[in-house]
């Protein structure tokens, strides 16, 4: 069975997701690549039966996401769940932002601090787990976990508008060489119903794994001196998977997809049969690869590797 990058609706979990999809494809092995927020939507990448054994090389794909980010208002989910907890009035900032050519500038420069290596503290409301326990869970309860701040990257932060509320954001865009874009005849996206009537920075984010856009939301707020959460989130890329090709939820048991060596993102070495053989038995061969690759027989997957520049070592292999 194939890797399948699916279209996830507005309000489902991914293991809801997941349970669909099992019930569709009529198996039980069914894994995902990176978890979505129920009020997020986009790509998630499923991998089916024997397929699962490719999740371990994807999970730190970088992702792209469009993030509508509202001010003056924080929630302890850090979207649009609710409830508000803290507010603060927005009306100079605003005042501001569209009367100051400047302000708009230091806003630009507010968002290039957030570039490249941070620290993050994950959501108190995540799947992360601490002592065997969810986070969320201990949310839930009333209760809040010690989470410490986790290394993550963001690529890029682009600003793509401020407008006065949320309602008032473009909700229809188009895929660019750019990334996804507000386009009057482009793909109209759903956001969950708003908290109010909030000042929103559309903003366009290429992350690496474990980044946050709710926390992202929260710590760019804190930047600006308010409280903000995510109004509404669209991931639109999972390493070579864009929206534009996801499949539907609906419609996910007559979709194709991709096998698993179509679906592994890494350089490709073909090897000769004693090579090959080598790889399978878990053997370290001599070889100049340097960097994690493919290796491929005849067409076929062979295995996962690791390369020093002396020798390959095997992540995993397939028989």
């Amino acid at each position: 069975m194939p890797v399948i990058a699916v279209d996830k609706p507005l309000n489902l979990t991914s293991h809801d997701v997941v349970g669909r999809a099992r019930r569709a494809l009529g198996t039980r092995r069914v894994g995902h690549t990176g978890t979505l927020d129920p009020l997020a939507t986009g790509v998630l990448v499923l991998c089916v039966d024997d397929s699962t054994k490719v999740v371990q090389f994807m999970e730190h794909d970088h992702k792209e996401y469009l993030a509508w980010v509202s001010l003056g208002a924080a929630t302890p989910t850090l979207d649009a769940e609710g409830p508000v907890t803290e507010a603060a009035d927005t009306g100079d900032w605003q005042a501001t932002i569209q009367a100051d050519p400047a302000a708009l500038n230091e806003l630009q420069a507010t968002l290039a601090t957030f570039l490249g290596p941070q620290q993050q503290v994950p959501p108190q409301y995540s799947a992360i787990q601490v002592g065997g326990q969810r986070a969320y869970a201990v949310a839930r309860a009333g209760g809040a976990l010690d989470l410490p701040a986790r290394p993550v990257f963001i690529h890029s932060l682009d600003l793509l508008g401020v407008y006065p509320r949320v309602q008032d954001a473009p909700l229809t865009f188009q895929a660019g060489p750019e990334g996804w874009a507000p386009a009057p005849d482009g793909r109209s996206f759903m956001l969950p119903a708003p908290l109010g009537e909030f000042p929103t920075l559309l903003l366009r984010a290429r992350v690496g794994s474990g980044t946050y856009l709710r926390s992202l939301g929260r710590d760019l707020g804190a930047a600006l001196g308010l409280p903000a959460h995510l109004a509404g989130l669209v991931r639109t890329r999972v390493g070579r998977y864009d929206l534009a090709q996801a499949t539907p939820l609906e419609e996910i048991s007559s979709a194709s997809g991709l096998s698993d060596l179509d679906a592994l993102d890494f350089p490709r070495l073909e090897a000769d049969e004693g090579l090959a053989v080598a790889l399978r038995q878990g053997k370290r061969p001599r070889h100049a690869a340097r960097g994690r690759h493919v290796v491929t027989s005849n067409g076929a997957l062979v295995a996962v590797v690791d390369g020093d520049g002396e020798q390959l070592k095997v992540v995993r292999a397939w028989a």
